[in-house]
C-alpha cells in the first residue's frame, strides 16, 4: 500500500510577507463581491509607487510631485555623424 503524506502542522498558517518599511502594516484582500479592500488609502499607495517605481511612460514628466526623473543622454558629435 502507498503511504499517505503527512502535512506539517508546525508551520504558522498565515505568515506575513516581507514589505518595504514605508508599507509596514499594509494588507490587501478581495471580498466575496470581488472588491479590493486595503488597509491603506489609495492616495498613500500611489504616492509610494510614484517615488519608488520607475514607469518608463512617465520618465520625462515633471508635473508629478515626488517623481524621480532620469536625465536623457545627449548624443556626442561622433554618434550624430554615424547616422
Amino acid at each position: 500500500m502507498a503511504k499517505k503524506k503527512q502535512t506539517d502542522t508546525s508551520k504558522p498558517a498565515a505568515e506575513k510577507p516581507r514589505v518595504h518599511k514605508d508599507l509596514d502594516g499594509f494588507d490587501i484582500k478581495i471580498n466575496s463581491f470581488g472588491e479590493i479592500t486595503t488597509s491603506f488609502d489609495m492616495d498613500r499607495i500611489n504616492e509610494f509607487l510614484n517615488k519608488n517605481v520607475d514607469d518608463k511612460k512617465l520618465r520625462d514628466r515633471e508635473d508629478i510631485p515626488g517623481r524621480k526623473t532620469r536625465k536623457s543622454k545627449k548624443k556626442t558629435i561622433s554618434e550624430e555623424e554615424e547616422e
